[in-house]
């Protein structure tokens, strides 16, 4: 009789827990979003905790209607630069880049982050990104984008961070005709997000090096007599059979420095002045705001100072879109 050979079972949730590749998150996939053309993703600094008091909003709560106190995560959001435009189409693996344009006036600052193109037919490959639209050969639109640390003042002098960002829209032509709008110029938070807009966040977590079993999986501390020497072991690292260690068995290794997604992050406040929450001394780690911001409700991935990308929420479920009433945002110092 013929064995059957079923998928595999369950979730491997985040195994393996290896460091991520790079600091710059980045998504596999992105969702379909009709309408007007707009990029479909931000990004910017992680500055440090706060709370404000706000109104609660939420039907049939038992505070709905009152002021309550609710902890937030300030993110520094200034303009991103647009550097180049990509266009992809679809092969048999996948998608896989068609072409794509460069600003004429780049930012100096790209010199440390990549090599720059030294010629470049702008017109051509314009050209040839407009026709292959024309042909049905053009699938996909993507572009370009950097962020700006030199203008922050709590991120010491850096290569600015690169990253790739789909333009979205149901229009292709309409969506080329606004990615060369924006090309070589920069592109507002408040161009993407919303206040009161649920968005997905995704950032690499903090670091914690090398870790036991016990605080990297949770396993249980074993009894005094369920023992013979330390207790921070697990108390069997598998079967006989098969004749290795599984992939399954809590070891040590790796924690932290992962990429993680947390999805349904409410926005609560979108600002361009930095300095009307900035406590006085600063933010610990971080130092002051001066650009426009964003306060995103509870805690996000990663310590401060590093890159946070934020998207629209791509499994809102039953959240609905309402516009918080902020009544107060502490300022007091974080220095303890």
């Amino acid at each position: 009789m013929a064995r059957t050979r079923n998928p595999r079972k369950g979730s491997l949730a985040y195994s393996p827990r290896k460091r991520a590749k790079s600091q710059v998150p980045g998504y596999k996939s992105w969702q379909e979003l009709k309408g007007a053309p707009f990029l479909q993703a931000f990004a910017g600094y992680k500055v440090g905790m706060t709370h404000v008091v706000m109104v609660d909003d939420h039907k049939n709560s038992p505070t709905e209607g009152k002021g309550i106190v609710v902890p937030v995560t300030v993110v520094e959001v200034p303009a991103l630069k647009v550097a180049a435009l990509r266009a992809y189409t679809t092969g048999t693996f996948g998608p896989r880049a068609y072409a794509e344009v460069w600003a004429e006036a780049l930012d100096g600052s790209l010199d440390r982050r990549l090599t720059m193109p030294k010629t470049h037919d702008r017109a051509r490959f314009l050209d040839q990104i407009g026709k292959g639209i024309e042909s049905g050969e053009v699938t996909d639109l993507r572009a370009l984008v950097h962020t700006q640390p030199g203008v922050i003042t709590g991120i010491p002098k850096k290569a600015p961070d690169l990253m790739e960002i789909r333009i979205a829209g149901d229009d292709l032509a309409k969506r080329f005709e606004y990615g060369t709008s924006i090309l070589g110029g920069e592109v507002k938070v408040d161009s993407v997000v919303k206040s009161g807009q649920y968005v997905d966040i995704t950032a690499v977590t903090k670091g914690k090096g090398t870790q036991g079993p016990v605080k990297r999986w949770g396993v249980k501390l074993r009894k005094r007599k369920h023992r013979v020497g330390r207790a921070r072991h697990v108390g069997t690292l598998g079967p006989w059979h098969p004749h290795h260690i599984r992939w399954q068995v809590p070891a040590l290794g790796q924690m932290g420095y992962q990429q993680r997604t947390e999805f349904n992050k409410r926005v609560l406040r979108i600002g361009e002045n930095g300095g009307e929450i900035t406590p006085s001394g600063g933010f610990v780690h971080y130092g002051l705001v001066r650009n426009p911001y964003i306060l995103i409700k509870g805690s996000i991935p990663g310590p401060a100072k590093r890159l946070i990308r934020i998207r629209p929420a791509v499994r809102q479920g039953e959240h609905k879109f309402r516009t918080p009433a902020i009544e107060f945002v502490s300022v007091e110092s974080k220095q303890g």
